[in-house]
């Protein structure tokens, strides 16, 4: 079992980064960035398991189905980093390499009240299942979008 929880079919990648100055500012989308155990340079983000956040490419098409929106981006869901590639569930409680970074996926990443407000009624439902995941940062480093994302060995 463990052989098979170390197994993937392919490296994920980082598709978009997003950081945020405040709070409730609006996510700024980035090529680049370094993080550190508190987070993005340049986001609001805080030291600890939520020092990151991650959503999984593949589900932005499945939640705007869910919403009846024609499209749903990064920046509408409020998720620091995009990947595509790699299933984020199965890394949970992981050591896993995002470019020269090292983190760990702590947990699921719930969708907030926010999100209706934001995107219109039904969106915190269309979002559950689908929300992301929080990380803490183990080892700081450089990200950027087309790194690599792999099982840190």
């Amino acid at each position: 079992m463990r052989d098979l929880l170390r197994r993937h079919h392919a490296p994920g990648r980082i598709v978009w980064i997003g950081v945020r100055a405040a709070r409730l500012a609006d996510l700024r989308d980035v090529e680049s960035c370094a993080l550190s155990d508190s987070g993005l340079e340049g986001d609001h983000a805080r030291p600890g398991k939520r020092a990151l956040t991650l959503l999984q490419a593949e589900h932005l098409p499945v939640i705007a189905a869910l919403a009846g929106l024609a499209e749903v981006t990064p920046q509408m869901l409020r998720r620091n980093i995009v990947v595509a590639g790699i299933n984020l569930s199965a890394l949970r409680g992981a050591s896993v390499c995002l470019g020269a970074a090292v983190i760990e996926i702590t947990g699921p990443c719930a969708p907030c009240s926010r999100m209706e407000t934001m995107l219109g009624r039904g969106m915190y439902n269309a979002m559950r299942g689908h929300g992301g995941w929080c990380a803490s940062v183990t080892v700081p480093g450089r990200i950027a979008r087309g790194d690599s994302v792999v099982l840190n060995d």
